[in-house]
């Protein structure tokens, strides 16, 4: 059930048509401004491409009932069609990652390589608790009480101490954008669903799986069953970060994709990133 595509969008770094364009796909949130600390480091090598998802931060809409994943993937290639990209490489945050792996399945001639950060083929139990307990606070006790708790799935416990102030900024902007209760179930019910673990073997496009051992919210061991799963991945695994560790540890995420980006050959990456 693909909707009209009216996402905002903002395009940055190199626009040669030459350059190279990689799209970006946050999580849940669904907004183009989570990558703020990736930009310049993949605008010095790409044409980047940052999106609000589809009834979510500056793409306003009533997402219909049975909104899925797949939805979400045909509106990101709708917006690749838009901009009049062929091919293209994308970097998916948890929901993110699971649209970068459906549209490999839907498009596998359009995407160069595919970048999944904390996501999964189908759903962990921790991780249905979690999106349980966040779905009672938004029914039950408003969304004042839901954003005031989104930190504690995202980050690990130092980092929410050493940054209280701006995640306090953080909640009030969020407050200000928020999409409604039904949009946030709605999306939370399509990422809830998603389920390729059976297809993953389908999944031909050269892929880095990245996780961290301290994500409360998605159990690394899902991101280990997309490496052994999918048939060109690559995994790096990191010991700290949480759940959005490209904002936690954005110098050694932000080195690790480009060296990825620049690698043609592609050799495996192994190890635990430092």
């Amino acid at each position: 059930m693909s909707m009209p595509v009216s996402m905002h969008y903002e395009l940055s770094g190199r626009q040669s048509p030459d350059a190279p364009t990689i799209l970006l796909s946050s999580g849940l949130g669904g907004a183009g401004s989570y990558w703020a600390p990736q930009l310049e480091a993949l605008a010095a090598t790409h044409r980047v491409v940052v999106y609000d998802h589809s009834g979510t931060g500056r793409s306003p809409s009533a997402l219909p009932a049975g909104y899925s994943i797949e939805d979400m993937a045909q509106e990101a290639l709708a917006l690749l069609d838009r901009l009049e990209i062929d091919e293209v490489d994308v970097m998916g945050h948890a929901l993110g990652g699971l649209i970068g792996l459906q549209m490999a399945l839907m498009a596998p001639t359009r995407l160069r390589r595919l970048m999944v950060i904390n996501a999964w083929s189908c759903l962990d139990v921790q991780s249905e608790r979690c999106f349980r307990v966040r779905l009672a606070l938004l029914r039950d006790s408003g969304v004042d009480a839901y954003l005031h708790a989104q930190p504690l799935f995202l980050y690990p416990a130092d980092w929410l101490s050493a940054n209280h102030s701006r995640l306090l900024a953080e909640e009030a902007h969020a407050l200000a954008r928020f999409p409604g209760k039904d949009n946030v179930t709605a999306r939370i019910e399509a990422l809830s669903a998603f389920d390729i673990d059976a297809r993953l073997g389908d999944v031909h496009t050269p892929t880095l799986v990245i996780a961290s051992r301290d994500d409360l919210l998605v159990p690394y061991m899902r991101s280990q069953r997309l490496a052994e799963g999918l048939p060109h991945a690559r995994q790096v695994m990191f010991d700290d970060g949480g759940h959005a560790l490209n904002i936690t540890r954005p110098d050694t995420f932000n080195a690790l994709i480009t060296h990825y980006l620049a690698d043609t050959a592609l050799p495996p990456l192994k190890g635990v990133a430092s």
